[in-house]
C-alpha cells in the first residue's frame, strides 16, 4: 500500500524539568494509565521516527505536552523555563530538520514576553507557530492584555494552536462525574468556549490576519456554526459587535486538525462546513495510536484530492513548509 504523505501537527514531547507541570493533569486520566507514555514523550529517535514512518508522516510539528509553564505561579520562572524548553526543542529540530518542526511554548503570564519569545522561536529557531494550553491563571486570550501578543502573531503570519487544559475551577455540572472531567468532555467544552470568546470579543476583527488552530476536529464547533450565527442575532450581547457573522471567522481565521478523532462523519462535516483547505491531519502522539489514525485517514470516505489536502497540503500551506 502506498501511503499518502502526511504532516502531523499535534505531536507531543516532554522535558524532564516539566514533568511536575504535566502531572497536574493526572486527575483527568485513569490512574492505571497516567504516565505510561513518558518514555515515548521523551524520545526523539527511532521510536518516534518509526511511528511516523509506519503511517507516512514525513514531518511532525512537535509541542510540549501541557500545561507546561502555564501552570506556573511565578511569571519570571515561567518566562525562563519557556525559553529553556524552546531551546531544547530547537536543538532536536536541528538534528532532523527534514522530520521535525515545532510549536513554541510560551509564558502567557507576560503577554509582551510571550510575543517576544514567539518572535525569537519563529525568526531565529525556525518554528512554525505556538501552542497555548488554554487559560493561564484564569485569563483567556481574548483579554485586552493580549493585544500585544495578537499583534505580533499577525505580523509573523504564524498560527496559534489552542490545546485543551483544565478550566480554572471545577463547576457543579462535573461533580460526582470524574469521567466527564478531562478528554471525554470538559476539555472540549473549555477549548471550544475559549475559541468562541476570541470570536465574540472581536479578536479577528482587530487582527484579521491572526490564525488559530483547534484540535479534535474543531472541538465540536463545525457542527454548530449555523446555530452560532442564528443565536448571535438574538443574544444578550450588550455592546459587543462583529463585522461578520460568527461562522465567517471560523472559515477565515480557524483551521482544525483531526487529532484524536478517527471517524468519517465529523471529518465530512468539518470539510463541508469550514472548507476543504481548513482541515489537517494529526495523531496526538503518543496519547493516540498512530496506526489507528493512519489507517483511518487512508480509508476515509473522501476524495483523493481531499485526502492529499488533509494529510499534507493544507498544513504545508498554512505553515509555509
Amino acid at each position: 500500500m502506498v501511503l499518502t504523505p502526511k504532516i502531523a501537527l499535534e505531536e507531543h514531547f516532554m522535558h524532564p524539568d516539566f514533568v511536575d507541570y504535566w502531572a497536574t493533569t493526572a486527575p483527568n486520566i485513569s490512574p492505571a494509565l497516567f504516565g505510561k507514555v513518558r518514555g515515548a514523550l521523551e524520545d526523539f529517535g527511532e521510536q518516534r521516527l518509526q511511528a511516523m514512518d509506519s503511517i507516512g508522516v514525513t514531518k511532525a510539528i512537535l509541542s510540549l505536552a501541557g500545561p507546561g509553564v502555564q501552570a506556573e505561579k511565578r511569571t519570571d520562572t515561567a518566562v525562563r523555563l519557556a525559553r529553556k524548553v524552546n531551546d531544547q526543542l530547537a536543538a532536536e529540530m536541528a538534528k532532523r530538520p527534514d522530520r521535525y518542526g515545532g510549536f513554541a511554548h510560551l509564558a502567557m503570564q507576560d503577554p509582551a514576553a510571550a510575543a517576544d519569545e514567539l518572535d525569537r522561536c519563529v525568526r531565529a529557531l525556525g518554528m512554525q507557530g505556538a501552542m497555548v494550553n488554554g487559560q493561564t491563571g484564569g485569563t483567556y486570550l481574548d483579554d485586552d492584555r493580549y493585544a500585544v501578543f495578537w499583534e505580533r502573531v499577525s505580523d509573523l503570519g504564524v498560527p496559534i494552536y489552542i490545546h485543551p487544559n483544565n478550566p480554572p475551577e471545577q463547576v457543579a455540572m462535573y461533580h460526582q462525574h470524574p469521567e466527564l472531567w478531562g478528554p471525554v468532555w470538559s476539555w472540549t467544552v473549555e477549548t471550544a468556549t475559549h475559541a468562541l470568546r476570541l470570536v465574540f470579543a472581536g479578536t479577528f476583527d482587530r487582527f484579521p490576519n491572526a490564525k488559530l488552530i483547534l484540535g479534535h476536529m474543531g472541538e465540536t464547533l463545525p457542527f454548530l456554526l449555523w446555530r452560532l450565527d442564528s443565536r448571535w442575532d438574538i443574544s444578550n450581547r450588550g455592546a459587543m459587535t462583529l463585522d461578520h457573522p460568527p461562522s465567517t471567522y471560523f472559515r477565515r481565521n480557524v483551521w482544525v486538525t483531526t487529532s484524536g478523532v478517527c471517524a468519517d462523519e465529523p471529518l465530512r462535516c468539518a470539510l463541508d462546513v469550514l472548507g476543504p483547505d481548513r482541515v489537517m491531519f494529526s495523531v496526538d502522539y503518543p496519547f493516540e495510536k498512530p496506526a489507528e489514525a493512519g489507517e483511518w485517514i487512508e480509508a476515509a470516505a473522501i476524495t483523493e484530492a481531499e485526502r492529499r489536502a488533509v494529510c499534507h497540503d493544507n498544513a504545508a500551506a498554512l505553515l509555509g513548509l
